[in-house]
Protein backbone atom coordinates (compact mmCIF):
# COMPACT_ATOMS: atom_id res chain seq x y z
CA UNK A 1 0.00 0.00 0.00
CA UNK A 2 2.85 2.38 0.83
CA UNK A 3 4.53 1.53 -2.48
CA UNK A 4 1.32 2.30 -4.38
CA UNK A 5 0.94 5.64 -2.61
CA UNK A 6 4.56 6.54 -3.43
CA UNK A 7 4.04 5.70 -7.09
CA UNK A 8 0.95 7.88 -7.21
CA UNK A 9 3.03 10.80 -5.96
CA UNK A 10 5.97 10.19 -8.30
CA UNK A 11 4.10 9.39 -11.55
CA UNK A 12 2.73 12.95 -12.11
CA UNK A 13 6.24 14.36 -11.72
CA UNK A 14 7.61 11.83 -14.23
CA UNK A 15 4.83 12.46 -16.73
CA UNK A 16 5.20 16.24 -16.65
CA UNK A 17 8.89 16.43 -15.76
CA UNK A 18 9.81 17.86 -19.17
CA UNK A 19 7.11 20.54 -19.08
CA UNK A 20 9.13 23.66 -18.34
CA UNK A 21 8.69 27.36 -19.00
CA UNK A 22 10.92 30.41 -19.13
CA UNK A 23 9.43 33.90 -18.94
CA UNK A 24 10.71 37.42 -19.34
CA UNK A 25 8.58 40.16 -17.80
CA UNK A 26 8.65 43.91 -17.41
CA UNK A 27 6.42 46.50 -15.79
CA UNK A 28 6.17 49.01 -12.96
CA UNK A 29 6.91 48.59 -9.26
CA UNK A 30 5.75 51.06 -6.58
CA UNK A 31 7.66 50.45 -3.31
CA UNK A 32 6.97 52.51 -0.22
CA UNK A 33 10.62 53.60 0.12
CA UNK A 34 10.68 55.62 -3.09
CA UNK A 35 8.72 56.61 -6.18
CA UNK A 36 7.69 53.87 -8.56
CA UNK A 37 9.71 52.87 -11.58
CA UNK A 38 10.56 50.28 -14.21
CA UNK A 39 11.12 46.65 -13.22
CA UNK A 40 12.37 43.76 -15.34
CA UNK A 41 12.56 40.10 -14.40
CA UNK A 42 12.92 36.43 -15.30
CA UNK A 43 10.91 33.46 -14.08
CA UNK A 44 11.39 29.76 -14.70
CA UNK A 45 8.81 27.06 -13.93
CA UNK A 46 8.63 23.28 -13.81
CA UNK A 47 5.11 21.81 -13.88
CA UNK A 48 4.39 18.94 -11.51
CA UNK A 49 1.02 18.47 -13.23
CA UNK A 50 -1.05 20.39 -15.76
CA UNK A 51 -2.22 23.05 -13.32
CA UNK A 52 0.52 23.34 -10.70
CA UNK A 53 4.10 24.53 -11.03
CA UNK A 54 7.10 25.27 -8.87
CA UNK A 55 9.34 28.10 -9.97
CA UNK A 56 12.18 30.50 -9.32
CA UNK A 57 12.54 34.13 -10.26
CA UNK A 58 14.84 37.13 -10.19
CA UNK A 59 14.07 40.76 -10.96
CA UNK A 60 15.81 44.13 -10.98
CA UNK A 61 14.49 47.52 -9.89
CA UNK A 62 16.56 50.73 -9.90
CA UNK A 63 15.78 54.22 -8.66
CA UNK A 64 17.75 57.39 -7.95
CA UNK A 65 16.02 59.65 -5.45
CA UNK A 66 16.48 61.92 -2.44
CA UNK A 67 16.01 59.64 0.57
CA UNK A 68 13.74 61.64 2.89
CA UNK A 69 14.48 59.39 5.88
CA UNK A 70 18.22 59.82 5.47
CA UNK A 71 17.71 63.53 4.79
CA UNK A 72 15.90 63.91 8.11
CA UNK A 73 18.66 62.10 10.00
CA UNK A 74 21.36 64.22 8.34
CA UNK A 75 19.50 67.42 9.22
CA UNK A 76 18.97 66.30 12.82
CA UNK A 77 22.63 65.43 13.25
CA UNK A 78 24.39 68.16 11.24
CA UNK A 79 21.69 70.82 11.07
CA UNK A 80 20.42 72.50 7.91
CA UNK A 81 23.57 74.26 6.73
CA UNK A 82 22.80 74.39 3.03
CA UNK A 83 19.70 72.90 1.48
CA UNK A 84 21.32 71.77 -1.76
CA UNK A 85 24.32 70.25 0.04
CA UNK A 86 22.06 68.39 2.47
CA UNK A 87 19.90 67.01 -0.35
CA UNK A 88 23.00 65.99 -2.27
CA UNK A 89 24.19 64.01 0.75
CA UNK A 90 20.84 62.21 0.83
CA UNK A 91 20.74 61.42 -2.90
CA UNK A 92 20.58 57.62 -3.15
CA UNK A 93 20.96 55.13 -5.99
CA UNK A 94 19.04 52.01 -5.08
CA UNK A 95 19.27 48.66 -6.87
CA UNK A 96 16.87 45.94 -5.72
CA UNK A 97 17.24 42.26 -6.69
CA UNK A 98 14.71 39.82 -5.16
CA UNK A 99 15.51 36.10 -5.56
CA UNK A 100 12.36 34.04 -5.02
CA UNK A 101 10.94 30.52 -5.14
CA UNK A 102 7.28 30.23 -6.11
CA UNK A 103 4.25 27.96 -6.24
CA UNK A 104 1.64 28.71 -8.91
CA UNK A 105 -1.80 27.22 -9.55
CA UNK A 106 -3.50 27.63 -12.94
CA UNK A 107 -7.25 27.60 -13.65
CA UNK A 108 -8.39 27.27 -17.29
CA UNK A 109 -10.98 29.92 -18.22
CA UNK A 110 -11.16 29.48 -21.99
CA UNK A 111 -9.30 27.11 -24.34
CA UNK A 112 -6.59 29.76 -24.82
CA UNK A 113 -6.90 31.69 -21.52
CA UNK A 114 -5.99 30.64 -17.98
CA UNK A 115 -6.10 32.51 -14.69
CA UNK A 116 -3.54 31.82 -12.01
CA UNK A 117 -2.63 32.47 -8.38
CA UNK A 118 0.99 32.56 -7.29
CA UNK A 119 2.91 32.87 -4.04
CA UNK A 120 6.65 33.39 -3.62
CA UNK A 121 9.22 33.57 -0.84
CA UNK A 122 12.94 34.24 -0.80
CA UNK A 123 15.47 36.97 -0.10
CA UNK A 124 15.85 40.52 -1.35
CA UNK A 125 19.23 42.13 -1.83
CA UNK A 126 19.71 45.89 -2.04
CA UNK A 127 22.77 47.72 -3.30
CA UNK A 128 22.70 51.32 -2.13
CA UNK A 129 25.02 54.04 -3.43
CA UNK A 130 24.94 57.37 -1.59
CA UNK A 131 27.16 60.36 -0.90
CA UNK A 132 29.56 60.27 2.01
CA UNK A 133 27.81 62.15 4.79
CA UNK A 134 30.96 64.13 5.63
CA UNK A 135 32.47 64.43 2.16
CA UNK A 136 29.82 64.76 -0.51
CA UNK A 137 32.36 64.21 -3.30
CA UNK A 138 32.87 60.59 -2.23
CA UNK A 139 30.43 57.76 -2.82
CA UNK A 140 29.62 55.07 -0.29
CA UNK A 141 28.36 51.57 -1.10
CA UNK A 142 26.20 49.41 1.11
CA UNK A 143 24.31 46.15 0.75
CA UNK A 144 21.29 45.04 2.74
CA UNK A 145 19.32 41.78 2.81
CA UNK A 146 15.93 40.73 4.11
CA UNK A 147 13.39 37.95 3.83
CA UNK A 148 10.85 38.72 1.09
CA UNK A 149 7.47 37.33 0.11
CA UNK A 150 5.03 38.03 -2.69
CA UNK A 151 1.50 37.08 -3.74
CA UNK A 152 -0.09 37.72 -7.10
CA UNK A 153 -2.70 36.85 -9.67
CA UNK A 154 -2.85 37.10 -13.42
CA UNK A 155 -4.02 35.83 -16.79
CA UNK A 156 -2.16 33.95 -19.51
CA UNK A 157 -3.12 34.04 -23.20
CA UNK A 158 -1.86 31.30 -25.50
CA UNK A 159 -0.07 32.73 -28.53
CA UNK A 160 1.03 29.40 -29.96
CA UNK A 161 1.83 25.83 -29.02
CA UNK A 162 4.91 26.90 -27.07
CA UNK A 163 4.38 30.55 -26.22
CA UNK A 164 2.08 32.60 -23.97
CA UNK A 165 1.53 36.26 -23.20
CA UNK A 166 0.64 37.08 -19.60
CA UNK A 167 -0.19 39.95 -17.28
CA UNK A 168 0.11 39.95 -13.50
CA UNK A 169 -0.56 42.17 -10.50
CA UNK A 170 1.29 41.30 -7.30
CA UNK A 171 2.08 42.58 -3.83
CA UNK A 172 5.70 42.40 -2.68
CA UNK A 173 6.87 42.69 0.95
CA UNK A 174 10.38 43.16 2.41
CA UNK A 175 12.23 45.68 4.57
CA UNK A 176 16.05 45.49 4.26
CA UNK A 177 18.04 47.66 6.65
CA UNK A 178 21.61 48.58 7.53
CA UNK A 179 23.60 50.68 10.01
CA UNK A 180 26.27 53.28 9.36
CA UNK A 181 28.56 55.40 11.50
CA UNK A 182 29.09 59.16 11.35
CA UNK A 183 31.80 61.09 13.11
CA UNK A 184 31.01 63.94 15.45
CA UNK A 185 33.34 66.77 14.43
CA UNK A 186 32.95 68.48 17.82
CA UNK A 187 33.99 65.72 20.21
CA UNK A 188 35.55 63.19 17.82
CA UNK A 189 33.11 60.48 18.78
CA UNK A 190 30.95 58.40 16.49
CA UNK A 191 27.23 57.84 16.28
CA UNK A 192 25.45 54.82 14.85
CA UNK A 193 22.55 55.66 12.57
CA UNK A 194 20.12 53.07 11.26
CA UNK A 195 18.20 53.10 8.03
CA UNK A 196 15.62 50.73 6.60
CA UNK A 197 14.15 50.53 3.12
CA UNK A 198 10.49 49.57 2.98
CA UNK A 199 10.35 47.75 -0.36
CA UNK A 200 6.72 46.71 0.11
CA UNK A 201 4.41 47.67 -2.72
CA UNK A 202 2.37 46.68 -5.76
CA UNK A 203 3.88 45.60 -9.08
CA UNK A 204 2.23 45.38 -12.49
CA UNK A 205 4.02 43.00 -14.86
CA UNK A 206 3.59 41.88 -18.45
CA UNK A 207 5.65 39.33 -20.27
CA UNK A 208 6.15 36.42 -22.61
CA UNK A 209 6.43 32.80 -21.57
CA UNK A 210 8.10 30.05 -23.63
CA UNK A 211 7.33 26.37 -23.06
CA UNK A 212 9.32 23.23 -23.79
Amino acid sequence: MKTLALLLLIIPTILFGQYNTAAINFGRFNPAATDGGFIIGYKGEKFVDRNLSIGWSASWFHKQYVDQVLLGEVQNYYGVINGSVTENRATTNLHSVPLMFSLTSYFPVLPIVSAYLTGSAGVEGLMIVYKNLQNENDNEYKTAWDFAWEVGTGLTYKLGNRSDFYGEVSYHNSNPSWDYKVKDNQNGGTKLLSQSFDMSGVAFKFGFKFLW
